[in-house]
């Protein structure tokens, strides 16, 4: 189950560094309150996560899904472009 979570966490890292790119500053109040619940939910499952697989690996896979999953987002919306170093 913890590996589930920490995949659901790392999907709203996603969400979340998304969103924050959106708000403009924070001035932009949709996606700013997207940004503020999906960290919330993100890191409070994340700390879930750490009571069951340990640090060094939960953050290696936390970080590196929420990134690449970031930049394939980036990619799919036409944000980034698509190159092969990507």
């Amino acid at each position: 189950m913890a590996w589930i979570v920490l995949f659901l966490s790392a999907a709203l890292e996603t969400v979340w560094a998304t969103a924050l790119g959106e708000s403009d500053g924070f001035t932009r109040p949709g996606p700013t309150i997207v940004f503020a619940i999906t960290i919330v939910v993100s890191l409070v499952a994340f700390g879930y996560v750490l009571g069951h697989i340990p640090i060094s690996t939960a953050y290696a896979v936390w970080t590196g899904t929420g990134a690449a999953l970031t930049v394939l987002w980036g990619m799919a919306t036409g944000a980034e472009p698509v190159t092969v170093l990507r």
